[in-house]
């Protein structure tokens, strides 16, 4: 079976670009892959993201249908970005009926606050690139009801989110990069990594991490990757200077596996949500770390003694601070649900479990 594998791939920005490398790898051992081929294959694996990066993939999967593995399941700013206001229109109409024309001329008047109104999120605009799909695999429950929301009658499979363990980073570099910060062994490093979008909580991260460092000064905030908009990087500048908040920009995958080694603990705070599962929360679960995230759907399935949620809305911060504050007053307790993370993601996400079940749906199509 010749599988057509449509995917960013390294050094492409992107988490998806690493998962598709890890996952291409581990399918080639018992099929023939070809990446972003020109010529049809028995069946097209198309990998599609809420990112520009998407595009020539998405125009392809719309010529040549086959399995669709949605990373995000809300499409909306994609097609926002590369659609003029009349084609947005008509795909909003397409998606939710004429009498939604009205609210499609609103959202693309006020597109400039597409990154943080819910609103956006509210209408993933997949119904097209579904209806197109011959299954449409996703990684969490919330992007399959979104899925079959849009398509009530297409095939949908949820195939957890692979995890491919890195090359262990030996404890003297991982030291010794976490002291070229200037953070002493004794203080618990937080972490936020990937890229930094308004719906990452940034601020609500940055006024907790403050009030902690105001009670005790053993704390330390690492603030990794790129700005997905200048204005937000813009209104956040102010803060790399601050006492205990370090900034670095886009980390290479070598030097990201050093920095995840490095903290302590991951803050990964996702409203509104994109029916995503974040590969930075499973990365840094499979490390063995243990890792603040965003209550929701798209985290149900991971275990509550593996992670610790917050809740989206007024608690929020409330929230964020009492879990920094605790994890840094009891780091084994940190430890402890970090081992559990480790554990149940090198189980329930190893590649070849995975690749495994890819290869099932991708049979089951091809014949």
């Amino acid at each position: 079976m010749r599988i057509g594998f449509h995917a960013p791939f390294p050094p492409a920005p992107t988490g998806v670009a690493d998962y598709a490398e890890a996952l291409a790898q581990e399918l080639a051992r018992t099929a023939e892959v070809r990446r972003n081929p020109k010529k049809p294959c028995d069946v097209e694996l198309y990998h599609l993201g809420n990112n520009a990066l998407h595009g020539r993939i998405y125009e392809r999967a719309l010529v040549r249908s086959g399995v669709i593995v949605l990373h995000d399941a809300v499409l909306h700013h994609f097609l926002l970005g590369r659609l003029d206001r009349r084609a947005y229109v008509e795909e909003f109409v397409y998606n939710y009926g004429a009498w939604y024309a009205e609210l499609a001329e609103q959202l693309w008047q006020q597109r400039a606050r597409s990154a943080q109104h819910p609103l956006y999120f509210r209408f993933p605009m997949l119904r097209r690139i579904a209806e197109r799909a011959r299954t449409v695999i996703v990684h969490n429950p919330a992007a399959a009801a979104m899925a079959r929301e849009h398509a009530p009658g297409v095939r949908v499979v949820e195939i957890p989110h692979l995890f491919a363990p890195p090359e262990p980073v030996p404890a003297w570099e991982w030291t010794r990069w976490r002291a070229g910060l200037g953070v002493a062994p004794s203080a618990t490093l937080f972490g936020v990594f990937g890229h930094l979008r308004e719906s990452k909580r940034l601020e609500t991260v940055l006024r907790a991490f403050r009030r902690l460092r105001r009670e005790r000064n053993d704390v330390a905030l690492l603030v990794a990757g790129r700005f997905a908009s200048a204005e937000l990087e813009r209104a956040l500048e102010p803060a790399w200077s601050e006492p205990g908040i370090l900034r670095v920009g886009y980390l290479p995958a070598r030097e990201f596996w050093i920095a995840a080694a490095a903290v302590d603990v991951a803050l990964n705070l996702r409203y509104p949500p994109a029916g995503e599962t974040s590969g930075i929360t499973i990365r840094l679960m499979g490390l063995g770390k243990p890792v603040i995230l965003s209550a929701g759907p798209e985290n149900a399935g991971l275990p509550e003694t593996a992670c610790l949620r917050v809740d989206a809305g007024p608690a929020e911060q409330e929230m964020l601070l009492e879990y920094m504050a605790w994890l840094a007053a009891f780091p084994e307790a940190g430890r402890e649900i970090g081992r559990r993370a480790a554990e149940y993601v090198r189980a329930e996400h190893a590649p070849a479990r995975c690749a495994a079940r890819y290869l099932r749906v991708l049979a089951s199509v091809f014949h």
